[in-house]
């Protein structure tokens, strides 16, 4: 799931030069030792006040594809599914876990009875419908793919209810993370006469959960949104475990601006921040508010393989090229001096410490040596640029004029860490007289760009969407509502793009449908050395999450899958 906010601090005596003739990078400032202080705190223990972010994209269980979107939902919506303060799944509106056919492809569920917030039941059928609206074209839901590894019946799921409170599910095949899947957003059932009611020729998912007011079953109901400002969750009196939810109302501020989000956690008024300014990492690396935790995702820059950029390039000279700026980019600066929390350097796409779905971990292979990606691969990559017909005059000082000269944009969303680690890439690439712009866009308006390939270089992050590789390879097969970077797409008008994506879309095919579990980890392995061949994904580290909560805050927890779960906090 595509991540919005940047998980990580940075120091506050940055001081990035941007000439294209070098020098080294603004000194690196350590985290003093500042005394434990606790924040002002709000006693209103009826109501929660949190910043996610800015505006979400969607809040629709079938559109929403970003972190923070998902945060809305698991807090207004149930699925099936879901997970405990340790991190464990359990059940939620189903009554226990799924009874599996020994071939291991039929799934049965039992439903508790529950209610939609309006009082209707909610039934097995529920289910039925919004997961074939999540696959119905006209949706065009980034995550229909996910759905692939439930068998068809013609354009259908072969998804039944027995009756009322029971699902049956058949699979293709036999599938490590199902259960998972149960719990992740996009399988959260929506009311149905709410998404019909709002459908329109021009808007054939309708318009539904744009505006406060909609049904939904989970522990809290949007009761008001002014845009861009605020969104007001009321507690839901018909949720099934409503009597377990002790917090009345959460109050969301909407705001990218991280100094004003952290002025306001300090004066009390919001007890819950998801990210904090630049020059307060003194302030909070030592506070018991401050929290770090880990994720499953990866924080990489991404390249629209059909860019006008490769337009005059082989295939293999595109690679080429985008393999030049991976060895340019300085990960270990970016980790060490902008970003101070541990992150790990990425040296592949698949994060570190991943399930291999076999019962053990995923072994990641090395694609390049991420401690020595920067200054000491500015050789490497001016040959590899040189065989794209670059030409490199030596300016005397470390740096290097390039002719034809390279240009282009690098888009990413107004957030000032996303900022500071693109002027890092823009002073690492200027070595070898590379011009990248940074051009910031609005959050909704960098996804769209992103998905429509409107760019030729974007910030991508990615946090699995459950435990298993296949969630990071699925996403850039061809069809994949994800695949931002365009592969396999348009294949015809661009000769410089990977042409065997076909064969890469068998793979993951193959992949979803293996019965050996032990084979399957092997054919991983193959899908990311062919994913990481085209360079279109560049890697720069894995992510690690942050916030601050206060300490009259208790129960509120988050997952390596980056969502947050405010349902049953308590405040005193």
């Amino acid at each position: 799931m595509k991540k919005k906010l940047l998980a990580l601090l940075l120091a506050s005596s940055m001081a990035l030069s941007m000439a294209a003739c070098g020098g080294s990078k603004g000194g690196a400032s350590g985290s003093a030792k500042v005394a434990d202080k606790a924040t002002k705190e709000n006693h209103d223990d009826d109501v929660l006040n949190i910043n996610i972010g800015p505006e979400p994209q969607s809040i629709d269980p079938a559109l929403n594809t970003a972190v923070d979107g998902g945060i809305y939902i698991i807090n207004s919506f149930a699925g099936l599914y879901t997970y405990d303060q340790d991190q464990k799944l359990v059940p939620d509106i189903a009554d226990g876990m799924p009874e599996v056919s020994s071939d291991k492809t039929e799934y049965t569920i039992k439903l508790k009875k529950t209610k939609w917030s309006n009082g209707d039941p909610l039934t097995a059928k529920d289910f039925l419908y919004s997961w074939n609206r999540v696959i119905d074209k006209k949706t065009a839901s980034g995550y229909a793919y996910l759905f692939d590894i439930i068998a068809r019946k013609g354009n259908k799921l072969d998804v039944e209810a027995l009756d009322d409170y029971t699902l049956k599910i058949k699979l293709t095949n036999p599938c490590p993370y199902f259960n998972d899947l149960l719990a992740f957003p996009t399988f959260f059932p929506v009311y149905q006469k709410d998404v019909e009611k709002s459908v329109t020729d021009k808007v054939p998912a309708g318009t539904w959960s744009q505006e406060a007011g909609f049904v939904s079953n989970g522990a809290y109901t949007l009761k008001s949104w002014k845009h861009d400002e605020s969104m007001e969750y009321v507690k839901n009196d018909n949720f099934y475990n409503a009597s377990k939810v002790k917090i009345k109302q959460i109050h969301f501020m909407l705001s990218a601006q991280d100094t004003t989000t952290y002025a306001a956690y300090n004066k009390g008024d919001l007890d819950f921040i998801d990210t904090v300014p630049n020059d307060e990492i003194k302030s909070v690396k030592n506070n018991k508010e401050f929290n770090i935790m880990d994720n499953l995702g990866t924080y990489y820059l991404g390249f629209n393989v059909n860019s006008d950029l490769f337009k005059n390039m082989t295939e293999q000279q595109a690679k080429d090229f985008r393999h030049a700026i991976a060895l340019l980019i300085d990960r270990k600066y970016i980790v060490d001096t902008v970003g101070q929390t541990g992150q790990k350097l990425a040296d592949s796409f698949i994060p570190a410490g991943m399930s291999d779905g076999n019962g053990g971990e995923f072994k990641n292979k090395s694609y390049y040596d991420a401690d020595k990606t920067g200054q000491d691969s500015v050789e490497e990559a001016k040959k590899l640029l040189e065989g794209c017909g670059y030409k490199f005059t030596d300016n005397g000082d470390g740096t290097y004029k390039c002719s034809p000269a390279i240009s282009f944009e690098y888009i990413l969303n107004d957030d000032s860490g996303h900022k500071k680690i693109a002027e890092s890439i823009q002073q690492d690439l200027s070595a070898l007289g590379i011009n990248m712009q940074v051009q910031t866009e609005d959050w909704k308006v960098l996804i769209a760009d992103r998905q429509k390939g409107n760019f030729a270089a974007a910030r991508e992050g990615w946090l699995a969407d459950y435990n298993d590789p296949i969630n990071m390879l699925e996403m850039y097969t061809t069809d994949s509502g994800n695949n931002d970077s365009q592969l396999g797409r348009d294949m015809d008008k661009h000769s410089s793009a990977p042409q065997n994506w076909a064969d890469y879309d068998k793979l993951v095919d193959k992949i979803r449908k293996s019965t050996d579990f032990a084979s399957r980890v092997d054919l991983m392995h193959q899908a990311e050395d062919m994913l990481m061949d085209t360079w279109a994904i560049i890697p720069i580290y894995y992510y690690n999450d942050i916030y601050m909560v206060k300490r009259n805050v208790k129960g509120a927890f988050g997952t390596v899958y980056g969502m947050k779960y405010f349902m049953y906090a308590t405040k005193s």
